[in-house]
């Protein structure tokens, strides 16, 4: 039993998901919300977005400013 609900339910769901959308596009479901699933816990985790912020290279960090002497 799983949070209250039994096998027999579960069963019953799933063949009125199968008479409701048919066998062919059960694969497609499960792909959705497989990936809905993952991007909820990736959003929940509190990752940052990806940051897109140019870094600064050591090489021109240490090379002369214009207009400086040696």
């Amino acid at each position: 039993m799983i949070g209250g609900i039994g096998i027999t339910e579960l069963v019953i769901i799933l063949v009125i998901v199968i008479i409701i959308f048919g066998a062919k596009r059960l694969p497609e479901l499960g792909s959705g919300v497989g990936k809905a699933i993952k991007n909820f816990k990736k959003a929940t985790t509190g990752q940052d977005e990806i940051d897109v912020t140019p870094k600064v290279d050591k090489k021109e960090s240490s090379e002369e400013k214009p207009g400086e002497k040696e």
